[in-house]
């Protein structure tokens, strides 16, 4: 007997079968592609194109000494700048002790899961992780329905039907806005709806808002606004501050949900213990902002919105349905009018896409089937971050400050992004 095999059927059920995340697996493919010779353009992982900013990078050099173990809720003093952050953001009145710091957002989600007893609800299309996670701990997931005509966002009608069978059973709502993987976001008549449905069924609501400071206008708004007593506000530095491998997130709890948040504490102290020490420092720098925070995302945000139109126009033009994105660095075309074309060349579903894609063209992309879409959807999701952000800020920061960014811009600053979009034309046109 191979004692080898043998071990591998000790492995637990629940992670059999699954497949590295989605988007760590693009990129690491895509390295290696490159390493190999390969001009790859890469938009599978949406990594923020922009450098941490100067201030926040200084913090964590005079902090690079600390080396104690932390609070495993966090350090005071940036559980203090969390709250004061939020409660400036969106008039909230949270505290420090509703802030609890964990190694990225990703693994706070996992021990929410972990220490509340409740089914998970998923609009799709949704980030890669959320499901997987699920299914690790075993939970029960249901996915929610959504529509590219309503910009693929849940409506307060689909989560009432999908509730009102069993209207006391525990539940988990993730609503993540502006959205990974659609770039949309949701109106404030929107969230007043979902609001109300999930106060109706006493549900959690996990609002993840780790785009939120990335929406193009600067107006995002958290649905914790409408319904504080049960949502739990998550974000972090990955996506607004360009540090997402710093690995800090954070979770912003009402008081109702305390116990929640106790449970999540002595599973953090089983497990990772506290989050790292110089971070933690650092990261009070980043949530007090500032004049050149203010500068820095303000320019972040103008770079982005001129991008994502720019390649919402060019994807367009190509025979793509797509939504305009309103924030974050997404977009999610549909490619259903090229099926019979990509049929020919026995291409039939989102993988096979975006495979024939990277192996043609040298352009990375995500199928939809990883994000939630069954195989035969045609349809990816594009992170447009291929450029270089310290570039970018500067150019529309200095020759741009006084002018609208526009497509020369877009040429100057990302020309990766002009080549990719080139290159899908001419492959899209030749099926």
């Amino acid at each position: 007997m191979d004692i080898h095999n043998d071990h591998r059927y000790a492995i637990n059920l629940n992670v059999r079968g699954i497949q590295p995340s989605a988007t760590l697996r693009i990129n690491e493919t895509s390295n290696q592609l490159r390493a190999e010779g390969r001009d790859i353009i890469k938009l599978g992982l949406g990594q923020s194109p922009f450098p941490v900013p100067e201030r926040v990078v200084e913090a964590l050099r005079n902090h690079a000494h600390e080396k104690d173990y932390l609070p495993v809720k966090g350090l005071k003093p940036l559980r203090e700048a969390i709250s004061r952050y939020i409660n400036r953001r969106e008039q909230m009145r949270s505290t420090w002790e509703d802030v609890l710091i964990g190694p990225g957002s990703k693994e706070l989600l996992f021990m929410l899961q972990l220490a509340y007893y409740g089914d998970l609800l998923i609009p799709r299309p949704s980030w890669v992780s959320y499901a997987p996670q699920a299914r690790i701990i075993g939970r029960s997931v249901h996915w929610l329905p959504t529509h590219g005509e309503n910009n693929w966002q849940l409506t307060a009608e689909e989560l009432d039907i999908v509730c009102r069978d069993d209207p006391s059973r525990p539940r988990i709502l993730i609503l993540n806005y502006p959205s990974n993987p659609t770039g949309c976001t949701y109106t404030e008549d929107q969230l007043l709806e979902l609001a109300h449905v999930a106060r109706k069924y006493r549900i959690i609501l996990l609002s993840d808002e780790i785009y939120g400071e990335v929406h193009f206008e600067g107006r995002h708004k958290s649905i914790a606004r409408y319904y504080p007593e049960g949502t739990i506000v998550s974000t972090g530095l990955s996506k607004w501050a360009g540090a997402g491998g710093w690995r800090l997130g954070t979770f912003i709890f009402p008081p109702e949900l305390r116990p929640l948040q106790d449970a999540m504490a002595i599973i953090a102290s089983e497990t990772y213990t506290a989050t790292s020490a110089p971070i933690q420092h650092a990261a009070i720098a980043a949530f007090d902002g500032g004049p050149d925070l203010d500068e820095y995302l303000k320019q972040s945000r103008r770079v982005l919105k001129v991008v994502g139109e720019y390649l919402h126009k060019r994807l367009t033009a190509m025979g793509a349905v797509v939504q305009k994105p309103e924030g974050a660095f997404y977009l999610f075309p549909d490619f259903s009018g090229f099926r019979e074309a990509l049929a020919g060349r026995d291409i039939k579903t989102s993988q096979a896409l975006c495979q024939a894609l990277l192996e043609d063209t040298g352009v990375a992309i995500l199928p939809a089937s990883d994000f939630g879409f069954v195989p035969d959807h045609l349809g990816a999701r594009l992170a447009f971050v291929d450029f270089d952000g310290a570039v970018a800020l500067d150019l529309a920061g200095g020759q741009y400050a006084d002018r609208a960014l526009d497509d020369s811009f877009v040429e100057e600053a990302c020309p990766r992004l002009v080549t990719a979009m080139d290159k899908m034309a001419h492959w899209l046109e030749d099926l």
